[in-house]
């Protein structure tokens, strides 16, 4: 098989008629598919799988033991996502096995191939939300009363599927076996495009917050409420939206963005009560994106209240800058150098189930060309020979951190 059969084999699950692209969340029917096949692929391959009380997947190549190199991505998306972003890494990962056991390589080290659940948070609003109970990033308390749009809570969720609600949380044994975890991943840009090569390894993630605003007005009749007697919380969060393009405009590069807005009660002829919208910010380090969480907020709420509104802002998750393993990614670096030669180490503005493994155990992450940079969309896309390349690559890194006992 090739990278591009395995990605086959799931293309027609969980796509999305309305948006186009897929939408995979965590615990619905979609998922259910999703983790059929990973643990098909896992079986073809001679890989033991076993699910862990965070509902990630593990499948093991060799008994599991201490020194263990992991490797894998996610199978979730956003909304309306593409249809590289997770599953390539996986998919590279299960081809990667398969040309080591072809060359007739047994890894001395355990090998792990992994589907991390919920790393958009696109359900439950939590982004890596497996990998942060895994490492105890996220109280299993905190995380499980978050609910999703229709109003059912991760641990109803958690139950209705079957699985045991008091098995969430920290893992520490098990994150004490990795010695390395490597993610592969479809670049979320066109760096790479622009360089003309196939392949690259990170240097960083910078950081990103998310937050959610809350914006109260007064509802009324669209008809008879004349202009002036108006508190409109969705010309005030117009405003807001405003802001963060304002403010994000100014910090170069920071990115702002407002991409998810509930208006209540949502009716023509209605003028809204409230207004929810989710912020999200970014930029190079973490007290850039406070500096610009605290320009947004001021502009904000001057929107706001000039429109006779209130708001309420929650911040939902901040994940702080990450460096990557210099001394893992180096090594990653010199496995891919007799058939890719130098490669880059670039930074990514996207989170990643790596960064919050990084802070447990030595991390590193690979990237694929996106010839038009696209991503979390369906344009999202990669060539054929590039996500081979992937995997070629990840062999390569897999055969040098795990062959040695």
């Amino acid at each position: 098989m090739t990278v591009t059969d395995r990605l086959a084999e799931i293309a027609d699950i969980g796509r999305d008629a309305e948006r186009g692209g897929y939408s995979r969340h965590l615990l619905d029917a979609t998922d259910a598919s999703l983790r059929d096949w990973f643990r098909r692929s896992a079986s073809a391959l001679g890989l033991a799988v076993e699910e862990d009380g965070d509902a990630n997947l593990w499948a093991w190549w060799g008994a599991p033991g201490d020194g263990a190199v992991a490797t894998g991505s996610h199978l979730d998306s956003v909304p309306g996502g593409g249809a590289y972003d997770g599953p390539l890494g996986i998919a590279a990962a299960f081809e990667a096995v398969a040309q080591l056991q072809a060359e007739g390589f047994t890894p001395p080290r355990p090998v792990a191939v992994c589907a991390f659940a919920e790393e958009e948070g696109s359900r439950f609003g939590l982004p890596c939300l497996g990998t942060r109970l895994l490492t105890g990033a996220v109280e299993p308390a905190a995380a499980l009363v978050r609910a999703d749009a229709a109003g059912l809570t991760l641990e109803d969720a958690w139950r209705a599927s079957g699985r045991d609600v008091a098995a969430v949380g920290p893992d520490p044994d098990r994150v004490a076996r990795l010695a390395a975890f490597i993610e592969l991943h479809v670049e979320q840009g066109r760096d790479l495009e622009d360089r003309g090569i196939p392949v690259s390894t990170a240097s960083a993630i910078i950081p990103h917050g998310r937050w959610r605003l809350e914006i109260t007005g007064e509802g009324n009749h669209a008809g008879t409420t004349t202009m002036d007697q108006r508190a409109d919380p969705v010309v005030a969060a117009a405003r807001a939206v405003l802001a963060v393009q304002e403010a994000a405009r100014a910090r170069p590069p920071a990115r702002g963005t407002i991409g998810k807005v509930q208006v209540v009660p949502g009716g023509t002829n209605v003028i809204a009560s409230r207004v929810v919208a989710w912020l999200d910010l970014r930029a190079d380090h973490d007290e850039d994106v406070r500096a610009l969480f605290d320009a947004v907020l001021a502009g904000a709420r001057a929107g706001v209240e000039a429109e006779g509104c209130t708001l309420v802002v929650h911040e939902e998750s901040f994940t702080s800058r990450v460096d990557f393993d210099a001394a893992l990614t180096a090594r990653v670096a010199a496995a891919l150098r007799p058939e890719f030669g130098a490669v880059p180490s670039i930074p990514t503005g996207a989170g990643h189930d790596a960064g919050i493994l990084s802070s447990v155990v030595p991390t590193a992450m690979l990237f694929v060309r996106n010839p038009t940079g696209v991503s979390h969309a369906p344009g999202e896309g990669a060539r054929d020979a590039d996500c081979e390349a992937g995997a070629r690559a990840l062999a390569a890194t897999l055969r040098e951190l795990a062959g040695a006992a």
